[in-house]
């Protein structure tokens, strides 16, 4: 198959009506590249550059961008430049599919989350795109914590606001999100599960609501931990849906090393 069939038959699986401007777009070599091999990733770091093409991978598609901004606009900083010569000697075509997913209905980042995080209950679905997991059992902010660390290999996950408290409902805010704020105050929202979170408004809100005695929580994961499992996902149904490609996904790692 040509790339650009591929991407078509994932792009297929979102209505973009009204939405300009998207991200997902080619961004390296050709459309038409003829491909067995495709490489799937969070983000398109150097090494899963390297890695992808010692692999043999014809197609990337990837989540984040490659130009440390959103549409990938390029400029004559040299690290870019470096980036753009390794990208442009792979003889890889390489795809974003960032907005697709997250407008799809569910959000299919969430979908593979939640399904990653394994633990029981239903899906509710709001309009902006958010996902709500409503729980069959009561879990504390803590446990839950403790169990997403173990299951996802998350290193650094952090609590603000009702720690102990037991709690049914997950509201899924993946990535660097807008709308926190306004989940937050929801009378339905009680843990929610933030990749990139503004510290000073939205953890502060949840601290005092818990000293309050309100039932809220935010578990701050981190951008890459709380996409990733989204993009495996991905990476499963581009083979289900493409039966005779050779389908891997690459782990980019987390951003930030520890001592």
């Amino acid at each position: 198959m040509k790339a650009y069939e591929i991407m078509n038959i994932l792009f297929s699986m979102a209505d973009m009506s009204g939405f300009e401007n998207t991200c997902d777009t080619l961004k390296c070599g050709q459309a038409d590249k003829e491909v067995k091999k495709a490489a799937v990733t969070m983000f398109p770091t150097v090494e899963v550059i390297k890695q992808a093409q010692d692999w043999g991978a014809d197609l990337l598609v990837v989540h984040e961008p490659l130009y440390y901004n959103h549409m990938d606009k390029h400029s004559d900083d040299p690290v870019e430049i470096k980036k753009r010569e390794l990208l442009e000697s792979t003889d890889m075509t390489v795809y974003r599919y960032h907005d697709h997913p997250h407008i799809a209905r569910p959000d299919m980042i969430s979908v593979g989350m939640f399904e990653a995080i394994g633990l029981d209950g239903e899906y509710e679905y709001e309009a902006d795109g958010l996902v709500r997991y409503h729980l069959k059992n009561e879990i504390t902010p803590r446990e839950l914590a403790a169990h997403m660390e173990e299951k996802l290999n998350i290193k650094h996950l952090r609590i603000a606001g009702s720690i102990d408290t037991p709690c049914k409902v997950l509201s899924g805010k993946f990535g660097s999100p807008g709308g926190v704020g306004r989940e937050l105050r929801n009378d339905k929202s009680e843990i929610m599960l933030i990749g990139e979170v503004c510290e000073w408004a939205d953890c502060e809100y949840a601290r005092d609501a818990a000293q309050l005695g309100f039932k809220k929580a935010i578990i701050a994961m981190g951008h890459i931990p709380s996409e990733r499992d989204g993009m495996k996902y991905i990476a499963g149904v581009l083979k289900e849906k493409c039966p005779d490609l050779t389908v891997k996904y690459f782990e980019s790692g987390e951003v930030f090393q520890y001592t």
